[in-house]
């Protein structure tokens, strides 16, 4: 019941938090004559946004597993220690980050796949969201030491007051003061800015067991947190890599003439695929805290009664959305655009999108899992062998076959990559969390295994 307690509030979270870019990309796709260009160029910038939340991850995740293990041993103090260094971080991350991407930003969105159509749309939306970095960066990162803390529901309303504030601006200076794209930045910034006051608030009160404080960064323990976040801050940053080949993919085979026509539609297939995968990051997130703070108290049996009830419920999910993927997509799609061209290409991508989510959950839920544990080394292996599935996929499916086929790179990914991973689990679980054994010997894992990992960045080498 306590997996459900902290998991539930936390997908939930994750789901609220992905109407942030699906409410802007419905809005920008029904601006009058220039939607479709404008929902092009909004999912050009997708993967800049995803680069950007990912440093947030980075230190979220990072610093949140760290301080729950050392809240679990008893070690207030250097929970203490391990919060506040990782504020300083993210506003740090939040300045360098803002600095480069204004500076590289034109330079990016043409490599991202950025027609001279779509190019001043994307242009807009990107500049003003990038100035929002330092909000966006701050209520995503110190969020989980919300939830880390034992506060699962002051999570999910931080994200919630985003949405809420985000759904309500929007049509406002979209429509209202007819800013049309732009306007949806503005929005956007605005909500996240909303997030962030909340998230220091809360923070900072005497409730919290362990206050925010603000500290000169520490070397020693910034490494640990990068460490140990490395892994779920790869998964998100390779997806800009894998939604930037999708896009040049897309272009390139598709033409001057279909190319923006399969980038949007792309855009909206991905818009869909969010509601499947953020909050089942949530539920695999959620739960990260609590199998920390259970190897930090050397409970083995907690930890694998946690796992496998973030199994079932993410299974269950996904089952569930893969049965709705069948039979309704079209009902998502029509909110989005009235095109008909777009609807139907868009239908057919959800379809294929989903194919796999099922064996997809696996991956989820695995890797997180290592990553709780402390075996980031691992992880980080799981997660790299995934991407490569996916961007190998992505780059030959087009050339053997059509450009449209790119679409299969995604399933193709899922049902490899969590073959792989499911196996590995299978081995650190019989060796390590079957029995009654101290967790302390889990650190050895990661040497047991090393021969392993070298075979699998072998097997990325070679299909790159």
């Amino acid at each position: 019941m306590l997996v459900l307690k902290i998991s539930i509030p936390f997908m939930f979270a994750q789901f609220v938090n992905v109407l942030y870019s699906i409410v802007d990309r419905i809005y920008i796709g029904n601006i009058p004559v220039i939607g479709a260009d404008s929902l092009a160029g909004a999912g050009v910038c997708a993967p800049i946004i995803t680069l950007l939340s990912s440093f947030g991850t980075l230190i979220g995740i990072g610093g949140s597993v760290l301080f729950s293990v050392r809240l679990g041993a008893g070690d207030e103090k250097s929970a203490k220690q391990i919060l506040a260094n990782s504020f300083s971080m993210l506003l740090i991350f939040s300045g360098i980050l803002t600095i480069v991407f204004l500076l590289t930003k034109d330079y990016l969105l043409r490599w991202f796949g950025a027609s001279a159509d779509i190019f001043p749309y994307a242009n807009t939306y990107m500049t003003i969201y990038t100035l929002g970095t330092f909000f966006a960066l701050l209520s995503m990162g110190m969020n989980y030491f919300i939830t880390a803390q034992g506060y699962p529901g002051l999570g999910m309303l931080t994200t919630l007051i985003g949405a809420i504030v985000n759904i309500v601006l929007d049509p406002v200076f979209i429509f209202g003061l007819e800013m049309d794209i732009a306007g949806a930045a503005v929005a956007t910034v605005i909500a996240q800015m909303s997030s962030c006051i909340f998230v220091l608030y809360t923070l900072k009160r005497k409730k919290m067991r362990i206050p925010l404080t603000l500290v000169k960064p520490e070397r020693e323990i910034g490494k640990r947190i990068v460490k140990i976040g490395f892994s779920p801050f790869l998964i998100l940053a390779s997806d800009s890599v894998i939604i930037i080949a999708l896009n040049d993919v897309l272009q390139y085979y598709g033409g001057a003439d279909y190319g923006d026509t399969l980038i949007t539609a792309a855009t909206i297939v991905q818009s869909y695929m969010l509601l499947i995968t953020a909050p089942m990051l949530g539920v695999t997130g959620g739960s990260q805290p609590l199998i920390s703070y259970n190897y930090g108290a050397n409970r083995a049996d907690r930890i694998r009664k946690t796992v496998l009830w973030v199994l079932m419920l993410c299974v269950f999910f996904t089952a569930v959305m893969f049965i709705i993927s069948r039979v309704a997509p079209q009902y998502f799609v029509r909110i989005f655009t009235d095109n008909a061209e777009y609807r139907e290409l868009s239908v057919w991508g959800i379809k294929v999108f989903t194919l796999m989510v099922v064996p997809l959950s696996l991956q989820y839920v695995f890797v997180d899992a290592l990553t709780a544990l402390g075996m980031t080394k691992l992880s980080l292996g799981m997660s790299v062998v995934r991407k490569v599935f996916y961007f190998s996929s992505t780059c030959f499916l087009p050339a053997l076959f059509t450009a449209k086929d790119a679409f299969y790179a995604e399933p193709v990914a899922d049902i490899l990559a969590a073959s792989v991973t499911s196996v590995v689990f299978f081995f650190v679980y019989r060796k390590y969390l079957k029995g009654s054994g101290r967790l302390g010997e889990i650190k050895t894992v990661e040497t047991t295994v090393t021969v392993m990992e070298k075979r699998l960045y072998r097997l990325g080498r070679f299909v790159l």
